[in-house]
């Protein structure tokens, strides 16, 4: 998302490049690039207009450091505003109230059944919920039987009324049983339809007036640009939801929606995601998403997605490991498992700050990993504790097992042994011992 806008703004900042201080002609320049940017990510030229007057305002209003260049000041002011632009700060979703009742809204195909499954997961594992996921979709095909799924692969109850067309009944049902059976949160996925039509408007709104939901949210495919703006725009006027869902933002490159929708409806964008994986979900941080959009990387979003997979405890054991110099094959692996589960690998490169720009081009599959564990997963169990009897015959067969060549075997040898010593080094050094937050 926003490679694009990302690659032209930096285009734009190069105008500034060797002048030594800010003037209205250079600011000029630079903000009819800037202009054009957010023309080509899809937002609208209203919105475009407004952002970039206010950075005119603001650039030319600044005394210019000896310490920062005109380009760095220029770059700070365009941070900002995209923060404001898209919200200011993070939103939480409302969902103190024991049962809380969140009511997912948008046009079919938007991905509210998907996101419906990932929210569910969410809460349970973030906030420590007990959730109930509801089918009110009573017309797509298969969209109940898609929630039930969704539901399984989540470990997420789902409550459903065979036979059943009314949704306002069904929904008013649902809460009772939440409450009969103890869930404290329960999260209603309503039907979409491939327009807005009135029909379709009547309907949610007697499903809202029916609950009475503590949180709307309403869910929009932001590969649709502009129109997803429009679309929120009219949902709003009737629903007044709480909050913005983006989805599929793995598909768009520009991110038009992402950047108009909140000075539009003026509501926040609660969650972003990407992708069919249930924990492809995240809180929207306007500012970390300006700092992606800026070539800044998001290193905090990377910590976090860290520490959720990787055990403190674990941590320490493995720290001790080093320190005997006893780190094998088996906890290798380990710590590659736990990687993958962080997510996809260009992404997450994409968040260190600088590499973002590097491998925007490269192809990076998501099976990077997938040749070094066919090689650990074909070593004995004692070959994988003790790498040293891997001679030339060893070496052969792993090979031949993991579909891979012994030059690659050999490679992965030389890998391991360079990681083993670093790893040592730091140990002695305390480096990892600050990395985990001991004193």
């Amino acid at each position: 998302m926003f490679e694009g806008l990302s690659d032209k703004l930096d285009r734009a900042f190069k105008v500034l490049k060797g002048h030594g201080h800010i003037t209205e002609i250079n600011v000029a320049e630079t903000l009819k690039d800037v202009r054009k940017a957010l023309l080509d990510a899809d937002v609208s030229f209203k919105i475009a207009k407004q952002f970039t007057d206010q950075v005119k305002e603001k650039a030319l209003g600044e005394n210019v450091l000896t310490a920062v260049s005109p380009g760095q000041l220029m770059i700070k002011i365009v941070h900002d505003e995209l923060v404001e632009l898209m919200g200011g700060d993070k939103t939480d979703i409302n969902i103190k109230i024991n049962p809380s009742i969140i009511l997912i809204a948008g046009l079919q195909g938007s991905g509210k059944t998907t996101f419906s499954g990932k929210l569910a997961k969410w809460v349970k594992s973030k906030r420590g919920k007990n959730p109930l996921l509801v089918a009110c979709d009573v017309y797509r095909p298969a969209a109940i039987e898609q929630l039930k799924i969704i539901g399984t692969q989540v470990e997420v109850p789902v409550y459903t009324e065979d036979g059943n067309m009314n949704p306002v009944v069904i929904a008013r049902n649902a809460v009772k049983e939440a409450k009969k059976k103890g869930h404290d949160l329960v999260i209603i996925d309503t039907a979409g339809r491939l327009a807005i039509d009135e029909e379709m408007m009547k309907e949610i709104s007697s499903v809202k007036d029916a609950v009475n939901p503590h949180e709307i949210l309403f869910v929009v495919d932001s590969m649709t640009g502009q129109d997803a703006v429009n679309t929120a725009r009219e949902f709003n006027e009737r629903l007044d939801f709480d909050g913005v869902v983006l989805t599929k933002l793995d598909g768009d490159t520009r991110g038009g929606a992402a950047l108009s929708i909140k000075s539009v409806v003026n509501k926040p964008i609660k969650f972003v995601s990407s992708g069919e994986k249930m924990d492809a979900i995240d809180i929207f941080y306007p500012g970390r998403m300006a700092d992606r959009i800026l070539g800044m990387g998001d290193i905090v979003s990377l910590v976090e997605k860290a520490q959720e997979q990787f055990d403190t405890e674990e941590a320490r054991k493995l720290q001790k490991r080093i320190a005997k110099d006893q780190f094998d094959f088996n906890d290798f692996i380990t710590q590659i498992q736990q990687i993958k589960k962080m997510g996809n690998v260009k992404d997450l490169m994409t968040m260190i700050p600088g590499v973002g720009k590097a491998v925007k081009d490269l192809d990076i599959d998501d099976n990077a990993f997938k040749g070094i564990e066919a090689i650990i997963k074909s070593m004995t169990p004692e070959e994988r504790i003790n790498p040293v009897v891997l001679n030339g015959s060893r070496r052969k067969r792993i090979a031949m097992g993991s579909g891979t060549s012994v030059q690659e075997v050999n490679k992965l040898l030389k890998q391991f042994d360079e990681t083993r010593r670093m790893m040592k080094m730091m140990t002695k050094s305390g480096n990892v011992a600050k990395l985990m937050g001991k004193k």
